[in-house]
């Protein structure tokens, strides 16, 4: 807390289908950064999800379970699950901001649109933190199609934490149609 007692609330949100270690790393450099962080898991109705929501949260609960434990002093983190526009969710939780990570020109392009529109539509402001080198290329959407055409999920080790591998793995063996359509 700063002197007035205002307190900096980031909000992160996503659709973290699945969550990876670049969306790991935003957390923990925004636990360092914020007072509080509130992830927010999502709908995202341009994209059609592996897992359900509720997967998706009970994964980025334990994943963000064991960096607090790692970083205890750092800013304290709730998991949401979430629906409807990002900037009125925001305000539900009480945030003073909208917390993203940058991975490429591409990401930038985008999350600079969005920012500006949050902001003049919510008076929202948005920080944005850069992914390190190691995260710079990875992506939920090519985390499902290795899942879908890879024989050996084990590859995926630098990208994921082992037990998003193990929960891969299962979602596979399903034979979900998200992963089918894929293949072709």
């Amino acid at each position: 807390m700063i002197a007035g007692g205002v307190e900096h609330v980031a909000f992160y949100p996503g659709s973290f289908d699945p969550v990876t270690f670049g969306h790991l790393d935003v957390v923990v450099r925004g636990r360092r950064i914020f007072d509080r962080l509130v992830v927010g898991v999502g709908q995202n109705p341009d994209k059609e999800t592996l897992f359900t929501v509720e997967e998706r949260v009970a994964m980025v609960r334990e994943l963000v379970e064991d960096e607090v434990r790692r970083e205890p002093l750092a800013a304290p983190v709730e998991v949401r699950a979430f629906t409807g526009l990002t900037v009125d969710f925001a305000k539900v939780v009480g945030a003073t901001v909208l917390l993203r990570g940058i991975r490429n020109l591409s990401d930038l392009q985008y999350e600079v649109q969005q920012a500006v529109t949050n902001r003049e539509v919510a008076g929202l402001e948005t920080a944005f933190v850069v992914a390190g080198q190691s995260f710079a290329y990875t992506s939920s959407s090519l985390i499902k199609q290795i899942t879908a055409m890879g024989n050996d999920l084990s590859v995926l080790k630098s990208m994921v934490p082992g037990m998003v591998i193990e929960k891969l793995k299962k979602k596979k063996g399903e034979n979900p149609e998200i992963l089918a359509r894929l293949i072709q």
